[in-house]
């Protein structure tokens, strides 16, 4: 169903700095060549340049990011706080080689430091890298336009989802769950239930946006970002009404052209 550019808005922005641990949510953000500034710019491998995400290593959410200042602050329960720079400088690490599902692309060691801090937090042998500038990841081109790069996120830049679409499963659960099990980057309101399903080309704040793929979902949907407990939903009552090609979908996978910067309120020119 095509949605009245008028009443769509950009309800709430998410930025992840390391992939799968908390987010922020901030009132307005950059956008950059990779998406929102900082979003999966670090990322936390094995011993063999593997990601990490909370589908194995569920601890992951309870590392909280905050950006103060030209620093990243990570915070985690149990452990002292840990700064990094926010844009570390190129030569200050060791270049790697590092694994996202299917993709390897350069990263940069973070060193020693990090690398202890979230050994011990997660209890298993691992590092944090950080994706400079420089390297160049595509976005899977039989569904990005040419060109289309990505940081360490899945596969693109943005994840869009619906106040409405939550709201609709919402109606069909026993609890309510709330967006983080979703992790969107872009949550807009003002439409039907699923009404991103049919968007194909947007604009916010002059920045262009392509609805490239829907999502499907996995483990981390069931995790709940606060205690780690697991359970069958949301991905068992999804499942029976959002099943395609035997995967559960929600939400989709959008990617950008241009720079800009995105503000809570901004109207979707559809």
């Amino acid at each position: 169903m095509h949605q009245p550019a008028l009443a769509l808005r950009l309800a709430r922005l998410h930025v992840y700095p390391i992939k799968s641990a908390a987010g922020l949510a901030p009132v307005e953000w950059p956008v950059d060549g990779f998406g929102l500034r900082h979003d999966r710019r670090w990322m936390v491998v094995d011993a063999r340049g593997k990601m990490l995400s909370q589908r194995t290593h569920p601890r992951l959410a309870l590392a909280r990011p905050s950006v103060v200042g030209d620093t990243l602050r990570v915070e985690a329960p149990g452990m002292p706080a840990i700064e990094l720079p926010l844009e570390p400088v190129t030569r200050g690490g060791a270049a790697t080689t590092v694994v996202v599902w299917d993709d390897t692309c350069s990263a940069q060691s973070t060193g020693q430091r990090p690398a202890r801090w979230f050994s011990e937090f997660l209890e298993t042998d691992c590092s944090l890298v950080y994706m400079p500038d420089s390297t160049v990841r595509p976005a899977d081109p039989a569904y990005a336009p040419a060109g289309t790069r990505v940081s360490f996120a899945d596969g693109f830049g943005f994840l869009l989802i619906s106040e409405e679409s939550l709201a609709d499963l919402n109606g069909r659960l026993d609890s309510a769950l709330p967006m983080d099990r979703f992790r969107p980057n872009l949550v807009i309101a003002g439409g039907e239930p699923f009404g991103e399903d049919a968007m194909t080309d947007f604009m916010i704040a002059g920045i262009r946006f392509q609805v490239v793929k829907p999502c499907d979902r996995c483990v981390i949907t069931t995790t709940n970002q606060l205690t780690l407990e697991r359970g069958p939903e949301p991905l068992r009552t999804l499942a029976t009404y959002r099943r395609q090609g035997g995967k559960v979908l929600f939400g989709q996978n959008v990617v950008h052209q241009g720079t800009g910067r995105l503000r809570l309120g901004a109207p979707l020119q559809v």
